[in-house]
């Protein structure tokens, strides 16, 4: 590669690799798996950065590749065995009223946990379109399928988390506020 090509994309991969992390950890669940898969898509585009630096909008391509490079994962045998259920502790802010951090906290990982539950394709419309807030367009463009399928799978993935979230505060005995 040529040193003007790999400063551009040096450039770009500096300037956008905690976003496509933060949209992998949205995807998967895991921080060390968004690690992965952010590393493993800006891999797959440093190799093909000479046809794709040219691009319009190149963040919209390394979504669509971060995505790709997600349900590819998704569909591998070792990762549907691997089980994680260990939690790490977060660490508090002093600063903070005690009680809206807690009911934030909380509300967080409802929903979080809530995502991780719905079905792979339906989170990704949902984390594209309200996490990353994309249009409907452009997510149809990132995951290579018509805007109706993306209308669909929105309703389908709101309804998803909608009763997941629903059980889930109701089996944990809190009051929503």
């Amino acid at each position: 590669m040529r040193k003007a090509d790999e400063q551009g994309f040096r450039e770009f991969a500096a300037a956008n690799a905690a976003s496509l992390r933060r949209t992998a950890y949205l995807f998967c669940g895991d921080w060390h798996t968004a690690e992965d898969l952010m590393q493993s898509s800006l891999m797959k585009m440093y190799m093909a950065w000479k046809r794709i630096k040219d691009l319009d909008n190149l963040i919209a391509y390394a979504r669509k590749v971060l995505l790709r490079t997600w349900l590819d994962e998704k569909r591998r045998p070792w990762r549907r065995a691997e089980q994680r259920d260990g939690e790490l502790p977060e660490t508090a802010d002093a600063t903070v009223d005690p009680d809206t951090t807690s009911a934030k906290l909380w509300a967080r990982e409802l929903v979080h946990t809530a995502l991780l539950q719905v079905p792979p394709r339906q989170r990704a419309v949902l984390v594209l379109r309200y996490f990353e807030d994309l249009s409907v367009a452009e997510v149809a463009v990132a995951m290579g399928c018509s805007e109706g399928t993306v209308k669909s799978q929105t309703a389908r993935g709101l309804a998803t988390l909608r009763t997941i979230v629903e059980k889930l505060d109701s089996s944990s005995g809190r009051v929503a506020s």
